[in-house]
């Protein structure tokens, strides 16, 4: 039986950018599956009683330096958004219908969001740079909003947030293989070993 990676993942972190840089990798590597779970970390927090590392001034200083750091190691782009924090509802609830509605497409929209994040530094609060990012990759914003306006995607996302809480998530990224949770993109060794 093939195992899996659960990712439970929101766009608006930062160290869930640099664990989605390389679980794809992973999972081919060990022959697992990776299987991308949208959820919103705002209600991931407001459940759990958890906030942002960056709420707190020297330990967000730290976790900034310590991500460019793991993107050194890694090989990966990655730039402080001076946007941030990003309230992802839209986002997630887009990448959530996408999910649903055109999966053949999940791994592009997600790639493309990322990026517009974390590697150029967009803000993605706004609706006319949403339109723009999406357009210049191939989708119509139209069609990705009224996703987002879908009462299936929005009970979708809202599950898929409770079901992480339930299993003991507290922040992003969390991975699951089986039933082990590991949280943090500091803990992909971790993920490794339980694959292999």
């Amino acid at each position: 039986m093939t195992k899996t990676v659960e990712f439970y993942f929101d766009l608006g972190s930062p160290a869930t950018y640099l664990a989605y840089t390389q679980l794809p990798k992973i999972c081919a590597e060990t022959g697992s599956q990776l299987i991308y779970i949208p959820m919103l970390l705002g209600g991931v927090f407001k459940a759990t009683g958890n906030a942002s590392p960056a709420m707190i001034p020297a330990k967000g200083r730290y976790m900034f330096e310590d991500l460019d750091r793991y993107a050194k190691r890694y090989g990966v782009p990655l730039k402080f958004n001076p946007h941030f924090p990003i309230n992802t509802l839209t986002l997630m609830r887009a990448v959530t219908g996408m999910q649903l509605r055109h999966p053949e497409r999940l791994e592009v929209f997600i790639d493309c969001l990322f990026r517009a994040l974390w590697v150029e530094g967009r803000n993605m609060d706004d609706p006319q740079t949403v339109a723009a990012v999406l357009t210049e990759h191939g989708f119509d914003p139209a069609e990705t909003l009224a996703l987002t306006a879908d009462e299936q995607v929005k009970t979708a996302l809202k599950d898929n947030t409770e079901r992480a809480v339930q299993r003991g998530v507290f922040g992003a990224p969390s991975m699951f293989v089986g039933d082990q949770l590991f949280f943090g993109q500091d803990r992909l060794d971790f993920v490794v070993e339980a694959l292999s």
